[in-house]
């Protein structure tokens, strides 16, 4: 199959287009850097003509909310016009595990008009909602440091590797339509302030934890919302043995 993936340059793009090129399928990046600009469209009917699938694992470059629906569903009306035109038979779409329970979050509110501009547009689709990437940690330990310390909620998550996340997307592009979403996440239930003292034992560097309930994006989410029931399907890869094969 012709496999088109947009955002294929990134951190998960980049390893979707790796996997389906391994086995055996035309796996093309698509992004700016190669001409195609899903906001406006440009480059967009090019890129997806004689496509059988395209995958979306595009971010929106900002975290308001504002600015992030207006990029999630602008693009993704414009691949479901492209792909219509083209002849895609399935568009797959990375979102996030508990996106429809935190109504408080704006660029999570984005990612649900995101869902639903897919929903809506008449193409056979799958949903791919993973759970917080391992990569993010230290970003989201970075943006909560005051001096030394360390400032994070006790937020439950269940965490999982990008290369686990690129895999779910990948077996999903390769697969039937769900008509629906498939969760992911990793092996084992984690407390964000644990997490951040898991990192700085493997990787110390001056700083210390402190739990602060108020602390972050994340403060105050209840458990079960970001880490998916007891059915939700767990990767293998563990945040101790991730951290070690950097």
């Amino acid at each position: 199959m012709r496999i088109v993936v947009i955002g294929g340059t990134g951190l998960i793009g980049t390893q979707v287009v790796r996997l389906l090129g391994d086995s055996g399928h035309d796996a093309v990046a698509a992004s700016p850097s190669t001409g195609v600009d899903t906001l406006s469209g440009q480059g967009l009917t090019e890129a997806l003509r004689g496509a059988d699938v395209v995958v979306d694992v595009t971010n929106s470059p900002s975290f308001e909310e504002d600015v992030a629906r207006d990029f999630f569903v602008r693009s993704t009306r414009n691949q479901i016009a492209a792909g219509q035109e083209t002849g895609v038979r399935h568009h797959v779409a990375l979102s996030i595990i508990g996106v429809d329970r935190l109504p408080g979050i704006g660029y999570y509110r984005a990612k649900v008009a995101q869902e639903e501009a897919l929903r809506d547009g008449g193409v056979p689709y799958s949903v791919v909602r993973a759970a917080q990437f391992f990569e993010f940690v230290g970003p989201v330990m970075d943006m909560g440091t005051q001096g030394t310390e360390v400032r994070l909620p006790s937020t439950q998550l269940r965490p999982i590797a990008s290369a686990d996340v690129a895999r779910a997307v990948a077996d999903a592009a390769q697969g039937q339509p769900l008509g629906n979403f498939r969760e992911i996440a990793g092996p084992e239930l984690h407390r964000l302030d644990r997490l951040g003292e898991i990192t700085l034992a493997a990787r110390p560097d001056g700083r210390t934890v402190v739990t602060d309930e108020n602390a972050g994006l994340f403060a105050g989410v209840p458990d079960g919302i970001l880490t998916g029931d007891e059915t939700v399907e767990r990767a293998a890869t563990r945040y101790e043995d991730w951290l070690k094969q950097d």
